[in-house]
């Protein structure tokens, strides 16, 4: 049988039979349009005029099954507290601002991808906390596998993340949120003094960049300690990130009392060494620098106090052209140690 022909217009129509699904599909149509015809002619009352009218013909409306709906209601009389059913939690979490305020003093964050490896290598147990970028992660393989292994939190985010989480856009793509070191008392470094050692003490000096600079210069010369009036500066991120991971190397020294604590080296067989680039004094050139010594070094406005300076057994300056009123800190340190590496280590 052929069941397609051709129009007046010389068009082929196609013809098909209409199976029961369709006639079904017709049906359910004419259906639906009917009682939404229906529901357009009802003009009885909705909402509670509608029920009050079915009350006053003596029907009732079945009740609503609440079978299906994972909520109970449970009634209670007014004024009684509502109890939880478990044993957790309930209201407002309370965070001890005590507490807080010392985990803050007790923590800080570093930053920097030379100073985090070696932070890792030196002190692994220390880090509370971890954000590194994509690109970064393969370098810290190994930091990564013990993290987990030791159950200690870290993030992979991205750039804009990790400038929040370090509080910098200088943050090398890696920060740990690490336990501060505690600095020691001069006591306790001079009994595990080495017989030839050159201890730095900086009065004054707080520029981050600048102690991160002088932890470097340490590091590279073998100077191990650092005495200063607040030695949680050293870990400050700033200062860990210049110091590219010198800072692992140094033992801040607590100066309860700047000129007390050089008194205590002192006694101990060391030699007071002050610097200036601004009072007269002997070259570094024509210095002979002894082996056990603490060189004192000040900020750069203004350089040594008067006390601190006349206090030296040796004062020595730099020689230069005099076409700069002085050196910075870090460079000036970074000279001075060299010279004495170069007479008493080399």
């Amino acid at each position: 049988m052929n069941d397609s022909y051709s129009g007046k217009n010389g068009k082929v129509k196609v013809m098909y039979v209409r199976n029961n699904e369709d006639n079904n599909d017709s049906r359910k149509d004419g259906d639906r349009r009917k009682n939404s015809g229906s529901r357009k002619n009802d003009n009885r009352p909705f909402g509670k005029e509608r029920e009050q009218g079915d009350r006053r013909r003596g029907s009732e409306r079945p009740p609503r099954s609440d079978d299906r709906s994972p909520w109970r209601t449970i009634s209670r009389p007014e004024g009684e507290s509502l109890k939880p059913e478990h044993s957790g939690i309930s209201g407002k979490s309370h965070i001890d601002p005590e507490q807080l305020r010392r985990q803050r003093l007790e923590e800080t964050r570093i930053y920097g991808e030379n100073a985090c490896q070696a932070m890792f290598q030196s002190r692994p147990d220390a880090i509370v906390r971890a954000w590194f970028v994509q690109s970064v992660t393969p370098r810290f393989r190994d930091a990564l596998k013990w993290m987990a292994a030791n159950r200690k939190a870290y993030h992979v985010v991205d750039d804009e993340e990790l400038s929040k989480a370090s509080g910098t856009e200088h943050h090398g793509g890696v920060c740990f949120l690490i336990k501060k070191r505690n600095g020691l008392d001069a006591e306790t470094y001079l009994q595990q003094a080495p017989a030839k050692d050159c201890v730095l003490a900086l009065e004054n000096v707080g520029n981050p960049h600048n102690l991160g600079a002088i932890m470097r210069s340490c590091a590279h010369f073998g100077v191990q300690g650092v005495i200063l009036q607040d030695t949680a500066m050293l870990e400050s991120g700033a200062a860990v990130r210049t110091a590219e991971g010198g800072a692992e190397h140094i033992k801040g020294i607590d100066a309860d009392g700047f000129t007390t604590t050089l008194n205590k080296f002192r006694d101990e067989g060391y030699t007071i060494v002050t610097t200036s680039s601004h009072k007269g004094s002997t070259t570094l050139a024509q210095a002979t620098l002894p082996e056990k010594m603490v060189l004192v070094l000040g900020q750069e406005s203004d350089g040594l106090s008067d006390s601190t300076w006349e206090d030296g057994d040796i004062r020595l300056s730099i020689g230069g052209t005099g076409r700069v009123e002085s050196l910075n800190v870090s460079v000036a340190t970074g000279i001075l140690l060299a010279e004495w590496w170069r007479q008493n280590k080399v």
